[in-house]
């Protein structure tokens, strides 16, 4: 089994605060044998520290956060970005043409881009895996239902950190039953939901630090925009 982070952001997240060099030896030191920097509609970040991660001694899976119209849905291993806006189906349509499989973050988490609120049952099931723990929800209400629809919908499950500080990757972990330490064997492990979730809530007073300091970012970002 190999410990894979599938959730977490770099400095190019607008409410990301650290260079993928922190996220790599953030996982390396908690003993993570993978890590996906899924960035909010960037990809450069993630191919960066895939490129990086063997010298780290992890697999580096290239990946991104797509903001669809109907909420957010990570992309694994694609080989360019996906267009954010598109309607939830031809996302998921544009990840696989990309080479990739999607996944379903915080579902039920109306106030986090979840999509369980704008997608059919039917089209929530047809995502390759569901995210069914994620450390950064306050209650574990939104992470029972998505457990409980994967498991009533036989989707496969994975969990992650959602972390936004380095600190924090390792939070939730997804254990793949990977044939191999490659990109692709995690992703087809993944995809026959040869997975197991392992975590634990991120603690309140640091879930408000990276939120504080993620709309701090957005604000300077944007004022500098506009000088």
């Amino acid at each position: 089994m190999l410990s894979v982070e599938l959730h977490s952001h770099s400095e190019l997240s607008h409410d990301g605060r650290d260079p993928v060099d922190l996220l790599l030896e953030q996982a390396a030191g908690v003993g993570l044998d993978a890590l996906a920097v899924t960035d909010h509609d960037q990809l450069d970040a993630s191919v960066d520290a895939a490129a990086r991660a063997d010298d780290y001694g992890l697999v580096g899976i290239p990946a991104m956060e797509v903001t669809s119209a109907a909420g957010h849905v990570l992309a694994f291993g694609i080989d360019e970005p996906v267009d954010p806006g598109q309607s939830y189906d031809d996302t998921l349509a544009a990840i696989r043409a990309a080479g990739g499989i999607a996944v379903i973050p915080h579902p039920f988490q109306k106030s986090r881009h979840g999509v369980a609120p704008h997608v059919s049952d039917e089209q929530l099931a047809g995502a390759d895996a569901i995210e069914v723990y994620n450390s950064r929800l306050l209650t574990g209400r939104s992470n029972r239902q998505a457990r409980e629809f994967a498991l009533a919908h036989d989707v496969p499950m994975t969990a992650g950190s959602d972390a936004h500080i380095a600190e924090m990757v390792g939070q939730a972990v997804t254990e793949v039953g990977a044939t191999e330490r490659s990109v692709d064997a995690i992703l087809d492990a993944i995809r026959d939901g040869r997975t197991s979730v392992v975590g634990q809530r991120t603690p309140w007073h640091v879930s408000f630090r990276q939120a504080a300091g993620g709309a701090k970012r957005r604000v300077q970002r944007r004022l500098s925009e506009l000088i």
